[in-house]
């Protein structure tokens, strides 16, 4: 086993809010911090990969909330990057909707589909509204043929802006920009890490950087934090911020010693396809091969656009929920969600800092999520650095003063021996128990 080393603070995760929450904490001179990676590279669910003869994001693929009022802090650094973008022209998706017979739903029909599927989304959330104080309203019946479930995929994966105002549309406005860069997404992070790492021909050499760190437990008390990794390295330090993913916190990869509280057609001209599961469907087809994969995928395009459609050369499923440092793609709150559950999630347990888009109140779910989130935890963690040395020296003038009683005849004052204290032999572990500690957390 490594010998400790350690450090003012750990960053766990080196996705873009464990990245951006460092270089905020660099910028404002905490030079001895370390980022411990599962994987073999940065980035985490913002990953590309050559496909087809182009790079395609298996994870985070477009920038969403451009054209507003405020600038998308996201969208602002892929311009500086240089990075290339294609506008997403969504205003027909609603109507284009195909049966298995290859043939357009009549807009007509798909519009008033559309109508009767907004209408049941806003009975449901009157219903769920309605739940906290005690009403009774009937909920809405669930989609039954292909058409409306088609369209309530549509509507949710739109993030019910029909419905409830999404933060992201708000603030940033509602043009959404596909990444088509062949630098990829990731791109971004490495331009980021250039800030405040040490780099060489896009590589980043710094050895603060540790990849292939699986962290397996995590060991916290008041007087700091000891990390431990699945390759027997350990690390200690004042704090940590942990950024893994939900999914993550709630398997069983990292144990906390004391528990945690309970917590409850995209590239165009590339011959490419892209095809979206969700929920139980995602979980079926990432349990399956690809190659069953691919034969259902082309018995649906065959039934619907006829017998002669030329088999696929190759195919690639992401499977995020199997991979076990993401455990998912994003995180998905239900529309009406407790805000208490939201701030437990976030909240700070002892010297443990959380961070990631799954703790963004207003834009969980978003790239620009996790980059807000970690700008966001680490100026908490930052404040908390600054009034924990403030107790310190609190402390350290209320021990002092017993020693000055027996002192007398020495013609210093007080202030002239608190300014020499550098002076004074006093131990620095000398504290009085349970009154000048910082508390335990309320685990």
């Amino acid at each position: 086993m490594d010998s400790p080393s350690r450090s003012s603070v750990i960053i766990i995760g080196a996705g873009i809010s464990g990245l951006s929450a460092a270089k905020v904490l660099a910028e404002n001179g905490i030079e001895d911090l370390v980022i411990l990676e599962a994987t073999d590279r940065i980035g985490g669910r913002i990953r590309k990969e050559k496909f087809g003869g182009v790079s395609v994001e298996l994870g985070a693929g477009w920038i969403v909330g451009v054209g507003g009022k405020e600038s998308n802090p996201v969208w602002e650094f892929a311009n500086q990057s240089g990075l290339r973008t294609c506008f997403s022209d969504y205003s027909n998706a609603r109507y284009n909707i195909y049966d298995r017979s290859g043939k357009i739903f009549p807009s007509g029909v798909a519009a008033d589909s559309y109508k009767k599927a907004v209408d049941s989304a806003i009975m449901k959330l009157r219903s769920l509204e309605a739940s906290h104080v005690g009403e009774v309203i009937e909920p809405p019946c669930s989609p039954k043929t292909p058409i409306e479930l088609a369209i309530d995929f549509i509507l949710h994966d739109f993030e019910m802006a029909e419905v409830e105002p999404i933060s992201t549309f708000v603030d940033f406005g509602e043009r959404e920009f596909l990444v088509a860069d062949e630098r990829g997404y990731e791109y971004l992070l490495y331009k980021m890490a250039e800030d405040f790492l040490f780099t060489s021909e896009g590589k980043i050499l710094d050895n603060r950087l540790k990849l292939n760190k699986v962290v397996r437990e995590i060991q916290h008390s008041r007087n700091g934090v000891i990390v431990k990794t699945e390759d027997d390295c350990v690390y200690e330090a004042n704090y940590v911020i942990l950024s893994a993913s939900i999914g993550v916190l709630q398997s069983d990869l990292i144990s906390f010693r004391p528990p945690l509280p309970h917590m409850e057609t995209a590239y165009p001209g590339s011959n490419v396809l892209v095809v979206t599961l969700t929920n139980g469907e995602s979980k079926r087809v990432e349990a399956q091969s690809d190659e069953e994969t691919l034969k259902e995928a082309m018995e649906v395009l065959r039934d619907m656009f006829g017998p002669n459609i030329p088999n696929a050369t190759d195919i690639l499923v992401p499977r995020w929920w199997k991979n076990r440092f993401q455990r998912g793609s994003y995180s998905n709150y239900p529309i009406i969600s407790n805000n208490q559950v939201l701030h437990d999630i976030k909240a700070p347990v002892g010297r443990i800092f959380f961070t990631g888009e799954h703790t963004s109140e207003r834009f969980n779910g978003y790239v620009h999520g996790g980059y807000l989130s970690g700008i966001e935890t680490s100026k908490s963690l930052l404040e908390e650095m600054r009034e924990e040395k403030e107790r310190k020296n609190e402390n350290q003038t209320f021990l002092l003063e017993p020693l000055l009683a027996l002192t007398g005849s020495l013609t210093l004052t007080q202030t002239e021996t608190v300014s020499n204290l550098h002076k004074c032999d006093i131990p620095t572990q000398l504290y009085l128990s349970g009154k000048l500690g910082i508390p335990e957390a309320i685990l």
